[in-house]
């Protein structure tokens, strides 16, 4: 029994708005604290924030042993992605190695410590999680826009590589050619040297804008949205059936079967 009241303590902690606050507040600071290591600081100031970074690194590591002493089932603590990888970055950057010839090694892995901001806050986990199940269908998307780019790359090339050798020499440098078309980046010079010497050149460039820009860069947004439109309905889904809220298709069924059998009691 004591056991169990100090896991509902521990989850009340873990689940409190509060704590969640100064969690996403430490890492804030920690990337603030890897930013200005960047800069040229006085020594002091650096063995400040040397100092400053063992705390942040023991404030995860508390924050770590309240989320698993607050779950009912340890074992499930471990069946989350998020969970492992949270772990992971907190025991490495346990690890003294600032002084040796795995500190390179160190602040990578303090750097990525910003992404613990994924697993603390759900509405970002949502977003990845609708991104990583959007992939297989933004794959085919990204297949058909790469042979549009390398049919485009290899007309450009055999055409204007003459023109300009540095923008169209090869079909490799004609695809980021292309690619600096698509995102617009003075995109006008390209198309206006080359009209200088075909003039219905433009209909090249304006239907390669249509296809990449206009087309498939909307239709992985249209993607991307369905998904997470589906994940978001899924969420609820699940919040709902934790909260007890019964669905209306799920009602309607259990009236069915009680109607169904009221009329077997009839019929008997």
């Amino acid at each position: 029994m004591n056991t169990n009241k100090l896991q509902q303590k521990f989850l009340a902690i873990r689940s409190h708005k509060g704590f969640e606050l100064f969690v996403v507040t430490v890492i804030v600071f920690s990337a603030l604290i890897i930013g200005a290591k960047t800069y040229h600081i006085p020594e002091n100031l650096l063995s400040l924030m040397i100092w400053l970074d063992w705390a942040i690194t023991f404030v995860f590591l508390f924050e770590i042993i309240v989320r698993f002493l607050g779950e009912a089932n340890k074992r499930d603590f471990f069946r989350s992605g998020w969970n492992i990888f949270d772990t992971l970055i907190v025991v490495v950057s346990l690890i003294p190695i600032e002084n040796s010839d795995l500190a390179l090694i160190g602040r990578l892995i303090r750097i990525f410590r910003v992404l613990r901001m994924i697993s603390i806050i759900p509405e970002l986990r949502l977003l990845l999680n609708s991104l990583l199940k959007a992939m297989p269908q933004l794959g085919y998307v990204v297949l058909l826009m790469f042979i549009i780019f390398y049919i485009y790359a290899a007309v450009g090339t055999t055409f204007f590589a003459q023109i300009n050798p540095v923008l169209w020499g090869d079909i490799a440098i004609s695809m980021l050619t292309l690619f600096r078309v698509m995102t617009f980046e003075d995109w006008t010079d390209v198309m206006y040297e080359v009209m200088e010497h075909y003039s219905f050149s433009w209909i090249y460039f304006i239907t390669f804008i249509f296809f990449t820009t206009f087309a498939f860069l909307n239709m992985v947004i249209g993607i991307v949205v369905s998904v997470l439109e589906e994940e978001n309905q899924r969420v609820k889904a699940v919040k709902d059936k934790e909260d007890g809220v019964i669905e209306i298709d799920d009602l309607h069924r259990e009236l069915l079967e009680l109607k169904r059998m009221l009329v077997e009691m009839k019929a008997r």
